[in-house]
């Protein structure tokens, strides 16, 4: 089998809530996604997709993907997709860094490997260890009634898990966690999720003022050094997210047991192909992993459940259902969210095609 076309779409990815706020003044009412296809001579095709959370998220831009295909997609053709380290030893050869980007061509990759073993990809990366992944759910920015107003409407489709989006100003912060963790019923769980905005400071006053609370403080600041030194202060269990970016930084983590949840964005990592090494390792060092990524629609969602669902139940802290944040689709089919946890698909590959009619006209296309 061999690659013999690959195409990049551009679409726009509209928040259902008109403005997605978060951390240190951010905001986003459209994400872009692009999204990778890969043909081959067997008649079998494979997708994957990145989407940022705002341009230049994590050093990330929705223009990355095409400035790298420019660069690999040459000499992607006429090699087999089905042979995915080889495929992404080639990606790194040529290009070094730029994992977000390399990521949609990682999964479609395994989307035709699925394809051609005729099994779903949680079945190539170990097995259904987890049938229905818990799922959060976001409550941005905004007033302290709205928020609670938010979680309230979440919960009565049957989320149990939330994540209040702070980072702004800390004091309207230390408000918005108290009002919300004071709403949790048994069984439910809250991450207060500052994605960086805080100064080191002011991430020790929101954890002294909200000491007695019990919810998880999520990475307060910009660096893993600045979020050591909340740590050393605060009560809460500490999730990190943005600062966790490769193998070395697990290591890291690991070696200073520097947090007690990881968040795995899998373009983040680089890719399937390695969010599963840091996710194996993390796991084998007895650290619990959330699985997501930095925003998406349907072909992003379908990943991301695969990897839920062949993560083992006792580590796996909660996942969330992306193609439902947004207004237009990447994909058609897919992973499934019901009753607060989403399903990854059983159907080969990714179980999720590209949906042309949103997609609309590719921006670049490589090969016949």
């Amino acid at each position: 089998m061999k690659i013999t076309r690959i195409r990049i779409y551009k679409t726009p990815l509209p928040y259902v809530g008109g403005a997605y706020v978060w951390g240190a003044g951010n905001a986003i009412k459209t994400a872009i996604a692009s999204v990778v296809v890969i043909d081959t001579d067997a008649g079998v095709q494979g997708c994957g997709e990145f989407t940022p959370c705002g341009e230049n998220y994590m050093v990330a831009h929705s223009e990355g993907v095409d400035a790298l295909a420019r660069l690999v997609a040459p000499h992607l053709l006429g090699e087999d997709p089905r042979q995915v380290g080889r495929i992404e030893q080639l990606m790194d050869h040529l290009v070094q860094g730029h994992g977000y980007a390399k990521a949609p061509f990682d999964a479609a990759c395994w989307d035709i490997l699925g394809q051609a073993c005729d099994q779903p990809l949680w079945m190539l990366l170990g097995g259904k260890l987890t049938d229905g992944a818990p799922m959060y759910r976001v409550a941005p920015q905004k007033a302290t009634d709205e928020t609670l107003a938010e979680m309230q409407r979440y919960r009565a489709a049957g989320y149990r898990q939330f994540q209040i989006k702070v980072g702004g100003d800390w004091s309207s912060d230390i408000d918005r966690i108290q009002a919300g963790v004071a709403l949790l019923e048994p069984g439910e769980k809250a991450m207060a999720d500052a994605n960086q905005g805080w100064r080191v400071d002011n991430a020790i006053r929101v954890a002294r003022a909200t000491k007695d609370l019990d919810y998880i403080l999520e990475q307060p600041c910009r660096s893993y050094e600045e979020c050591q030194q909340v740590r050393r202060v605060a009560q809460q269990p500490m999730k990190l997210d943005e600062c966790l970016t490769g193998m070395q930084m697990a290591q890291r983590i690991v070696a200073d047991r520097g947090a007690e949840i990881c968040c795995l964005k899998i373009s983040n990592l680089g890719g399937i192909s390695k969010a599963r090494r840091v996710r194996d390792y993390l796991i084998e060092n007895r650290l619990p992993v959330v699985s997501e990524d930095t925003w998406g629609g349907e072909i992003t969602s379908s990943v991301v459940a695969h990897f839920a669902a062949s993560t083992p139940r006792e580590y796996l802290q909660n996942t969330t259902d992306l193609m439902n944040y947004n207004t237009r689709s990447t994909g058609i089919g897919g992973a499934l969210a019901k009753e607060g946890r989403l399903y990854a698909p059983d159907t080969p590959g990714l179980g999720v095609v590209p949906d042309f009619d949103s997609l609309g006209a590719p921006v670049a296309e490589y090969g016949s």
